[in-house]
């Protein structure tokens, strides 16, 4: 009876391709998730215990609604000396409830009934059905493997048409780890000069970036401060998943539209949030971000450990450039990505996601997070590993 009460835009959107992996996982007995980009982290106790301490001194009330004052100066501080992009902290910068709500209230601010926003793909799950959630068309934008998953200038202008209004920029990438370097991004910003577009930049992997790689802000580049907002937080970086703290930033005319949605649908990102993230970015400043630093490292080892197991298993692993995940091609086994997790979970309690969850183009792969321990991602491969080799006979 609730059809003709129901968005029809909406109802047609597919549930989240990730959670499902998971749920099935957490009903299973000793199951192995490789589903959830979640770090395994606690957030470190000095964060944490700054919270604590703000509630017992009780404060518990309403922040402003564009974040406390001394958490954007922070936020202001740091983007400035790590990544070498500028913004006001009274006017160009406000916190959100984590990156999520941020990309949510940037594309209902600034797409229109009709628009086209380019959606590089494989990409994290939320954007296109975001973008279709403020009236817009996704038009997805191949990357492949043998490009390291990088965006390229031929791709975009081969999507353009005279609707193309925006482009999201999600690098380092969820969930292939692909990165864009500075000659790769002055690329893009070349086009996006050309056709007139704007970039909606999520750079909520910004601090894990591996190797040589040093991961640039898109709006650092000539001409593109102008031209983009660019999105974080603190879930990944700081292993603050649950506390819900992002943020945005970009010119204070199109962050004024986006306040005004963010009063209106939310109010203000939860006091002791943002309490905790401002302890995150001041003890950062002074150690050199040293919390982050080890939990890259670990990472880092751990990445290195996936690529060579499933290689070890016969197959291909592009070696990701940054986030925590790893994209195989699981090809050789004559499965779909869609049949290889469901029977890798049910038969040896292993959850991975398809790569099609992330778009068409992710057919033959699979995503798995390596934000868990070495004991466990071991285990995983040995599962795996068996299940790869009995599909090949």
């Amino acid at each position: 009876m609730y059809e003709k009460f129901i968005n029809p835009a909406i109802a047609d959107v597919p549930p989240s391709g990730i959670r499902r992996f998971f749920d099935i996982a957490a009903t299973m007995k000793d199951a192995i998730s490789l589903g959830v980009g979640e770090p395994d982290f606690v957030t470190p106790y000095h964060i944490r215990n700054a919270a604590i301490n703000s509630l017992l001194d009780g404060e518990t009330q309403y922040t402003g609604n564009r974040g406390i004052p001394e958490l954007l100066e922070e936020i202001s501080w740091y983007l400035e000396h790590r990544f070498q992009t500028k913004y006001d902290p009274s006017t160009e910068i406000m916190v959100t409830v984590g990156a999520s709500e941020a990309i949510d209230v940037a594309l209902r601010a600034l797409v229109s009934p009709g628009d086209e926003v380019l959606v590089p793909e494989p990409s994290y799950v939320s954007y296109s059905p975001s973008v279709i959630f403020a009236t817009g068309t996704p038009v997805g934008v191949v990357t492949t493997a043998e490009t390291e998953f990088r965006l390229t200038p031929e791709a975009i202008e081969a999507a353009i048409t005279p609707r193309t209004k925006f482009l999201i920029l999600p690098y380092p990438n969820n969930p292939t780890g692909g990165v864009m370097g500075r000659e790769d991004l002055q690329k893009i910003a070349a086009v996006v000069e050309k056709h007139d577009l704007l970039v909606i930049s999520d750079e909520i992997y910004a601090e894990l970036s591996y190797g040589d790689h040093q991961h640039v802000s898109f709006a650092s580049l000539p001409g593109m401060w102008q031209r983009t907002v660019t999105l974080n937080g603190f879930s990944k970086a700081f292993a603050m998943t649950g506390w819900r703290v992002g943020y945005a930033c970009g010119p204070r005319e199109i962050i004024a539209v986006m306040l005004k949605i963010h009063q209106y649908g939310i109010m203000c990102a939860p006091r002791m949030g943002q309490v905790a993230a401002l302890e995150a970015l001041r003890s950062g400043r002074l150690n050199d971000y040293e919390d982050v630093r080890k939990m890259r490292e670990s990472y880092d080892r751990r990445r290195r450990l996936m690529v060579e197991g499933f290689r070890a298993m016969g197959l291909e692993c592009f070696e990701p450039r940054g986030a925590f995940y790893v994209f195989p091609g699981i090809q050789p086994t004559g499965l779909t990505s869609e049949e290889f997790c469901n029977r890798l979970i049910r038969e040896h309690k292993v959850a991975c996601v398809p790569g099609t969850a992330f778009g068409p183009c992710g057919e033959g792969h699979i995503r798995c997070s390596y934000a868990t321990g070495i004991d466990k991602l071991n285990i995983a491969l040995e599962r795996m590993e068996g299940f790869v080799r009995q599909l090949r006979g």
